[in-house]
């Protein structure tokens, strides 16, 4: 059986064709519609992508047993809804029924958030194949996350669940976008360690990070405090060793709530390496309520890239 999923985005919509283990045989990428009646667009372009996906991968779409669709926003998976999705201002919009309108075949259609979905594709492909339990988490833009517990996706009853950008690490502590003090997302994403860098760099005029940003805070960016403390400055090695402790914490904080086979780290932010996972792996042994069991939680790097949101899309029919 072909499974396809489509990774619906703000700038292009992907879409997939795999086998059974999750393995890409074809791929097309579209850039998604802005203009005139957009969810319609939207759903046009994704059957368009699809058909191109499947043509790449040598089928006909008719072949494709089932489509899954990973979405950002707030998803209800029964219905097939973008309950909101602020980048194209959605709000209720059926995607599922709009999409099957435009397929040549009547196959069910699965929706999840984007962010699920991707940990979907690291348990079912990557990471975490073949254990019974993973947690996953982003270090992007924001902390995404999610989780796959006996084998099942978990959203939580209302589709809401595994936020983990949004529990509190320091109470009252930074602002976060979602209005609370604190989160693990004000001070583990991407944009905060940039955040983090640029206001220590503003107060310390001769560190190194300023000669590798030429000068730039606009050229400020995630992998820069990492080049700079490995070259020997302080100032980036107080930036580096503050972020790693946060997110030492959070992970075992995350850890100890969940108790997972795996537990894995993606993001631009994780092609670090070893050099940002093992101190965090560290941390979790320290802190580890479990750390003197036989069986403990493996720290591991995301596996998948870009391609765990559209293998996790692909492979929601066999992990309801």
């Amino acid at each position: 059986m072909y499974y396809l999923g489509i990774d619906l985005g703000g700038t292009n919509i992907a879409a997939a064709v795999t086998d059974e283990a999750g393995a890409i045989l074809g791929r097309a990428s579209i850039p998604t519609p802005r203009g005139g009646d957009v969810p319609a667009g939207v759903a046009g372009t994704m059957a368009e992508a699809s058909r191109a996906a499947a043509e790449d991968a040598g089928l006909r779409l008719e072949e494709v047993g089932s489509v899954g669709i990973g979405s950002p926003g707030t998803i209800d998976p029964e219905s097939g809804t973008i309950l909101y999705w602020s980048n194209l201002d959605f709000q209720n919009v059926p995607l599922a029924a709009l999409l099957q309108e435009r397929l040549p075949m009547d196959v069910p259609i699965y929706m999840e958030n984007d962010a699920n979905a991707a940990a979907l594709g690291e348990y079912a492909a990557g990471a975490g194949k073949g254990s019974q339990s993973m947690v996953a988490i982003t270090l992007g833009t924001g902390v995404g996350g999610g989780a796959v517990l006996n084998g099942k996706l978990y959203t939580g009853f209302n589709y809401a669940g595994m936020e983990v950008g949004h529990f509190v690490l320091e109470q009252g502590g930074r602002l976060c976008t979602c209005g609370r003090r604190g989160c693990f997302e004000a001070y583990c994403s991407a944009t905060a360690l940039i955040k983090r860098t640029r206001e220590l760099m503003e107060k310390n005029p001769k560190s190194l990070l300023w000669q590798l940003a030429e000068g730039d805070l606009a050229k400020v960016n995630g992998r820069l405090p990492f080049d700079a403390a490995a070259l020997g400055d302080a100032v980036a090695g107080k930036v580096v060793d503050e972020y790693v402790e946060y997110l030492g914490s959070g992970v075992a904080s995350l850890v100890n709530i969940l108790q997972p086979e795996v537990f894995c780290i993606g993001g631009g932010l994780s092609n670090q390496g070893e050099t940002l996972m093992a101190p965090v792996r560290y941390i979790l042994n320290r802190e580890d309520y479990a750390r003197n069991n036989a069986h403990r939680t493996r720290l591991m790097r995301a596996q998948l890239g870009n391609d765990a949101g559209i293998i996790g899309a692909a492979m929601l029919p066999k992990f309801r």
